[in-house]
């Protein structure tokens, strides 16, 4: 009887750790599929502007709170984290959201398009997730509930992180993962991977798009303040113009990407975005100001690329008897894919569209989810946001007030998440 109770608890306890099939995750996902359309519906009628997602943040938590999980709130202002605890012993993973909207005013169209208005940079906008954050919102909660239902057979935890003001946070404050990893979020316990899923940005319909390393580029700002000599527009030679200096340092800056590093190595990017100085036609002004945004995906080149911004502006500046005030704010660092794991998870990905994996070219866009991959390996992925039929090369992008989701798609993203989830938790020795 003794032998027989031995090997009956062996046989339950192996019975008990079963693995989680990928049929199990495409069938959950299904099953989820309105409840997470409906979820999306409501973040994309209710958005809010960076730091300040206070609704969305309390429309998540009572989501989480229904599944049974214990949110921790107020992370980096409205940011939230949640942990699945896995029934069997393994490590634990981390997937992202991003929850923002942007000021653009929505011209879609659809039921539930967005009437919020808000206040930014002192001027009353629209807010709309134009960049798809309410798709991301949505796939990560049904993610988390399918993960959640089979979690006793979860070998490992799972981190859910929705993090605020991806897009970055107001003038003078500071936010966004930068802010939460700030706040100890890793501290008690680093997450063995990070995976996140953006949609849009032109990827063909309802397949998904990555590539090992580098994927997007740093974003790093500069602001350049010529100071010159006022004088009569008539009596040039009274004064020092920096009109005419802010052109020369404008044309100057463009050979730092093509003249000044290696272009071979990767791709950059220096662009100026705003020039603002003078009152009239005929008074020459003591200043100009001149903003721009500096991409690259090489941080050594990225370095030298801050050096030589600096130091064209300063020499054209001098030459012509002008100084110049310089200030540099950094960004995310640039978005790298860490390569086994990419590796590791394209069946995952293929898996859950059905369609082949897109490979891309480097994407001179941003993202702040570089700060997790920074500390831990990490996967960023994009899924394609139109229906199959369209050229997606010649619909609204992302940032469009016209962007929109192919709601079927939203499936793709959750049946993603759960896929590599599982597939790195049970591939682990």
């Amino acid at each position: 009887m003794k032998k027989f109770s031995v090997v009956l608890s062996l046989l339950l306890a192996a019975g008990a750790q079963a693995e989680i099939s990928h049929e199990q995750i495409d069938t959950a996902a299904a099953t989820v599929q309105p409840q997470v359309v409906e979820w999306r519906r409501w973040f994309h009628e209710n958005p809010e502007l960076s730091n300040r997602e206070f609704n969305t943040a309390a429309r998540i938590a009572e989501i989480l709170r229904d599944m049974g999980l214990e949110p921790r709130t107020g992370i980096a202002h409205t940011g939230l984290v949640a942990i699945i605890k896995g029934g069997r012993p393994g490590p634990l993973v981390a997937i992202r959201t991003d929850m923002d909207g942007l000021p653009v005013t929505e011209q879609t169209g659809l039921a539930f398009a967005s009437t919020a208005t808000g206040t930014y940079n002192g001027q009353q906008v629209g807010i709309m997730h134009a960049c798809g954050h309410d798709n991301h919102m949505a796939m990560v909660l049904g993610a988390a509930k399918i993960l959640n239902d089979m979690k006793d057979d979860l070998p490992g935890s799972v981190m859910l992180i929705f993090q605020p003001a991806e897009e970055g946070p107001p003038a003078g404050e500071d936010g966004g993962a930068l802010l939460m990893l700030a706040e100890g979020l890793f501290e008690e316990r680093m997450p063995k991977a990070v995976f996140g899923i953006h949609v849009g940005i032109g990827i063909p319909g309802g397949q998904f798009a990555t590539k090992p390393g580098p994927m997007m580029a740093s974003a790093d700002s500069f602001l350049i303040r010529v100071l010159g000599k006022q004088t009569h527009g008539a009596r040039p030679w009274d004064g020092v113009d920096p009109i005419t200096v802010s052109a020369q340092i404008i044309l100057g800056l463009q050979t730092i990407t093509s003249r000044q590093v290696d272009v071979t190595r990767a791709p950059s990017i220096v662009s100026v975005g705003r020039i603002s100085g003078g009152i009239r036609s005929n008074v020459i002004p003591d200043v100009v100001e001149l903003e721009g945004t500096i991409r690259a995906f090489d941080p050594d080149m990225r370095k030298q690329i801050h050096v030589a911004v600096e130091r064209t502006a300063r020499l054209i500046a001098e030459s012509a008897g002008a100084t110049i005030e310089f200030e540099l704010n950094l960004g995310p660092p640039p978005v790298r894919n860490d390569l086994d794991l990419t590796a590791m998870m394209i069946p995952a990905l293929e898996r859950a569209s059905g369609r082949p994996l897109v490979l891309l070219q480097p994407q001179t866009v941003a993202e702040d989810f570089s700060e997790f991959g920074a500390l831990t390996p990490s996967l960023f992925v994009f899924l394609g946001n139109w229906p199959a039929d369209m050229d997606s090369t010649q619909q609204p992008t992302n940032h469009s007030p016209k962007f929109d989701m192919h709601e079927p798609y939203l499936e793709h993203g959750v049946k993603a998440f759960g896929h590599m989830v599982v597939d790195y938790l049970q591939a682990q020795p």
